[in-house]
């Protein structure tokens, strides 16, 4: 069975990428500050598409009651979300560390729209830390929870 992201998540995520590549090329004090968050942000992101949130496709059929023997895949992602997620979280800690720089050279550099952007990429953060993750966590656990059965 293969597991997707839900729609709505990979297209914010690849739309966040994409103004934040921008904010890359906005040159001075600014662009340097995006450049430290895309070395941050990009593994970290990989991370997440590879194994915190598929295990959120099943969000749907599971709130549906719905079970199939092969959601069992969605297990090794979870089993690898639950022990990785403090170094995830960690890893926001930095990033967030990096976004507050953003926003202020954006400030001091009159770039309004790049400093909403990071301001909107730190509450994406905090989505994933306190909706998202623990979500895909609980996937695992209904998943495993139905398979003992």
């Amino acid at each position: 069975m293969k597991f997707e992201i839900p729609k709505p998540l990979k297209i914010e995520h690849d739309e966040l990428l994409g103004e934040l590549v921008e904010a890359t090329q906005a040159g001075g004090r600014t662009g340097d500050a995006a450049k430290t968050v895309a070395k941050l942000l990009h593994p970290h992101f990989v991370k997440e598409e590879e194994y915190a949130l598929p295990p959120l496709g099943l969000l749907v059929p599971l709130s549906e009651g719905k079970f199939e023997a092969g959601m069992a895949g969605v297990l090794k992602m979870t089993d690898r979300l639950t022990p990785e997620l403090s170094t995830m979280l960690a890893e926001h800690k930095e990033i967030v560390g990096a976004l507050a720089k953003l926003v202020d050279a954006a400030k001091a550099e009159n770039k309004p729209a790049i400093a909403h952007f990071a301001e909107k990429l730190m509450l994406h953060a905090q989505t994933e830390e306190q909706v998202l993750y623990p979500a895909a966590i609980l996937v695992g656990e209904i998943v495993r929870s139905k398979l003992a059965k």
